[in-house]
Parts: structure tokens; sequence; C-alpha cells
């Protein structure tokens, strides 16, 4: 655990990408949280679908809501995992105490169907905000044009954000944008800011995975373009907030909208297995891992400072992609898309689960 301690002193906020009933009620998300310096969680209905659909652990809690008169689908998953969060909260509510608000949260994303649609979003949002009731808990909202509009909305209200599927520096930044004007419009409004949280997710491997499909095989930028594009990222937000417009609110005392890395697993089995996490070490970031990639690290991961380190690098390579026939806007643009595709699919799978374990205890009844 020597190197996870390391990486969290180096300021690194090691948040788990996964979330189940079992990793809670077995012990092991408690046991994360004091042995293996884990300092959050998040979810999304990938994650969900595979922990609802891989284990009877929600079984019993199904026959229950059914015995209350409950049966919809949607109305299910939300009383099922909003459990899990809530737990979960409890959980890492001493990290959040201990840091002043400023760690210790776990996410619960809003539902993908929603994804362009703002005001259904931020309705959503504030209703699962309001049945979450934890101060270290956030609503996940996508980085969508109708998520841009929803986030200012939100964090004007007051809601603890985590803003995810990033992939376009441009977009990261309206992102933040649209973060610095919801704190200014609470602030004018006599509001507190000092209490809302917000992370903005960054992910990192499907870029690479993108990119590598267009470029030649034995390309020098193969493997590099992820974390170049993340790396500068990481400078937009120390650029972002640093200027006047920042200080001025960091004066009401707001806190940093915080870069997050998410997508951390190596999806390439030539690349190091902790290529995503050894590369964008630094302070004020935040790394989702995956279990598998938790436990690398802890094995043989390496830290040192370098989310930071030798940028001119990182500009080279973006610069050298059109040379070689690869548009990176258009390759995030496409992300964007495919990722709530992707979690539509996986949304839709879930529900698809739960209306079947309800007619297997509706027929077994």
């Amino acid at each position: 655990m020597k190197r996870l301690r390391q990486l969290h002193d180096a300021g690194v906020s090691i948040w788990l990408d996964t979330l189940s009933r079992e990793l809670l009620t077995t012990g092991e998300f408690q046991t994360l949280v004091d042995d293996w310096s884990v300092t959050g969680a998040t979810s999304n209905p990938t994650i969900f679908a595979t922990a609802i659909r891989g284990a009877d652990s929600y079984d019993a809690e199904v026959r229950a809501r059914l015995s209350a008169g409950e049966s919809d689908p949607q109305a299910l998953f939300f009383d099922l995992a909003l459990d899990d969060v809530r737990s979960a909260a409890d959980v890492l509510r001493p990290v959040y105490d201990a840091s002043g608000g400023r760690d210790g949260f776990v996410s619960f994303e809003c539902t993908p169907d929603l994804a362009d649609d703002a005001e259904a979003t931020i309705d959503q949002a504030l209703m699962l905000w309001g049945r979450l009731d934890r101060p270290n808990v956030m609503i996940k909202v996508p980085a969508t044009t109708a998520g841009v509009e929803a986030i200012e909305e939100l964090t004007a209200d007051g809601v603890n954000m985590n803003v995810t599927l990033l992939f376009a520096r441009s977009r990261y930044d309206q992102v933040i944008d649209a973060y610095l004007t919801g704190i200014e419009r609470r602030a004018a409004a006599g509001e507190a800011v000092d209490t809302v949280a917000s992370v903005a997710s960054f992910f990192v491997s499907r870029v690479d995975a993108k990119a590598d499909e267009q470029l030649p095989g034995r390309s020098p930028l193969r493997g590099r373009v992820a974390v170049a594009n993340a790396k500068l990222a990481y400078q937009l937000y120390e650029e972002r907030f640093s200027d006047d417009r920042w200080k001025r609110l960091a004066a009401t005392g707001a806190p940093p909208q915080l870069p997050l890395w998410a997508s951390t697993g190596t999806k390439n089995a030539d690349y190091s297995d902790v290529l995503y996490v050894e590369e964008l070490i630094g302070p004020d970031v935040i790394n989702t891992m995956p279990d598998t990639v938790l436990r690398s690290f802890a094995d043989h991961g390496r830290v040192a400072r370098t989310v930071d380190a030798d940028i001119e690098t990182s500009e080279s390579v973006i610069t050298q992609l059109p040379e070689h026939g690869v548009d990176l806007d258009a390759i995030t643009s496409a992300l964007e898309r495919e990722g709530v595709a992707s979690f539509c699919d996986s949304y839709h799978q879930l529900l698809d689960c739960i209306a079947e374990k309800v007619a297997a205890e509706t027929s077994a009844s």
C-alpha cells in the first residue's frame, strides 16, 4: 500500500471506479478506504448494470420493494442504486470531514437518456440530489451541449457535480466557464459558495484507443495522444483557476473545480497497465481507477510529478496529429457521442435485467 500512500501524498485523490452492494456489505470498500488510500468512488450505468446483473445481492431488496407495491424498473433502479451511494457516502464521510469538504465523494449519474435535454437533466439531478441527502455525494452530468447548460444551473442551485464524458479541451473550457458562471450567480444571490464541490472528468484511455486506430503501426505518436491531451487539459485548469476572474471567486471561499482522470484502465496490452496513472500525477487531481489498476499500481507503480512535466512534448504530439491524418477534434466529438450511446445501452440493459428479476419474483409468488 506504500505506493498508493505516496501517490496520495503527491496530490492525487484516489477514487475507485466501481461500486456495488457486495463491495459495501462485505466490508471491502471500508478496507480500501482504511488501508488502500481510496478517498472516493464513482458509478455509472455500466457499473450498476454489471453489479445488479452479476450478483444476487439485490434480490432480497427487489422482493421487498415488490411487496411494497413498487415494480417500475427505473424506480427500482433508483431505490437500489441510491441506497448503495448513500452507504458509500457514509463510509467516506470521515474523509470528507477531514479534508474540509474537498474529498471523500461518491458520484451518481443522471440517466443517460437525458444527455441532450438540459431541462430534464436539471430536474432529475435536483431530484437525485434531494433523495441522496448527503453533503459528500456528486451528481454526474455528461459534458454534452445540453449538459453544459445544466452545469451552470445546477451549480447555481448548489448541487455538487461530477461533469463526465469530457474528451476535448475546448469542451472542458466551456465546462469551466459554466461552473464559474454558476458560482458567480450563486454568490450574487447571497448563497454560500464554499460548500459547492465540482470535478471535471476528463477521459483518457479511449482517446488513445481511437487515435491508435488511425495512426500507422510504427508511428511514434501511438499511445501518447491521450496523455498529451490530458496534460494540456491540466494546463488549462491551471490557467483558468489562477486568473483574475477566479481570484475574485476564490476570495468568496469558492473551491476550484478539480480535474479528474477517468477511463484510466489501459485498453492496449502493449502499454503499461499503470500508464494513465503514472503519467498524470500532480497536485489537485483525482484519478478514478478500476480495481485492477488500483492493485497494479500498489504492486509496481512509480510516483513522480508528471502531469505538468515536458509540456512542450505534449504540445508537439498534438501538433503533429494532422500530419498523420488524425483529426483530434473529430475523435473527441465521436467519443462524446459514443460514450453517451454506450451508457444508454448499459442503462437499458440494466432496466431489462431489473424487469427480468421482477418477472421472476412475480411468477414465483
